[in-house]
């Protein structure tokens, strides 16, 4: 029983206070909207792929030690691609004004279980850019792996295109204004609880009986001052027509 009040309760209070829930949460979307569209930098992402696997003149032989030895060596590989020896070469032939942390950070590799292919992504603010980026890091890397591990079992599989990076990867506006939408939402709950929890006024007749732990004998209501003048016009009017 005490818990149904309390329900009763907390959705009168909710609905007491919806227009404050409303409102905070419009100005999280709003906020979060304008976040969005006018102040984050979109970014824009481009991948390229390298084929693990030592060239032959015979491809139809497939031996499964070599693979696996190749699956193996892709995590190496993942390493050696962020090193510095890598990204240096690529920073002067692209010219690039940034550092070699900033570029490694940018920078991703990625690789299926048990496959022999890594996909390299890079994310950058300027869409030719991350493509150039992302080509470049494929090609010097085809190139060094060679004099570094003394091997030539990397292959670039078509390269980057820019038809893959049309469209920012961030920010994204609608998924950004639904998150501050519920963010916003609970907030505004949380708040309209607090003002609850705090306001002390004496409102109502059970506040008084919740306050005092008494019941409530009588009430005094307010008068319309023009309902109690034309109350007592009519009954002005009465005793004059009964004299």
């Amino acid at each position: 029983m005490e818990e149904t009040i309390s329900i009763k309760e907390l959705f009168q209070t909710l609905r007491k206070r919806i227009l404050l829930i409303i409102s905070v949460t419009l100005i999280a979307m709003i906020v979060s909207g304008v976040i969005s569209y006018f102040v984050l930098t979109p970014e824009y992402k481009s991948s390229t792929q390298i084929l693990v696997n030592q060239s032959k003149e015979d491809q139809s032989v497939y031996n499964y030690n070599e693979v696996q030895t190749n699956v193996q060596l892709i995590s190496t590989y993942s390493v050696i691609l962020k090193s510095a020896a890598i990204l240096n070469e690529v920073k002067k032939e692209l010219n690039l004004d940034i550092s070699v942390s900033e570029l490694n950070n940018n920078i991703s590799v990625e690789s299926t279980q048990n496959s022999q292919i890594m996909t390299v992504s890079v994310i950058d603010t300027d869409p030719v850019n991350a493509l150039k980026i992302a080509n470049m890091v494929a090609e010097v890397f085809e190139k060094e792996i060679k004099e570094i591990m003394n091997v030539d079992n990397v292959t670039i599989l078509p390269l980057a295109n820019d038809q893959e990076n049309k469209s920012p990867i961030s920010p994204n506006p609608p998924l950004n204004i639904a998150i501050a939408a519920v963010i916003g939402l609970f907030l505004g709950v949380a708040i309209a609880l607090l003002l609850e929890y705090l306001d002390n006024t004496v409102k109502t007749e059970q506040d008084i009986e919740k306050l005092l732990g008494i019941p409530v004998l009588g009430a005094i209501t307010t008068i319309d001052e023009n309902f109690d003048a034309k109350t007592r016009e009519k009954n002005n009017g009465r005793m004059r027509g009964a004299s």
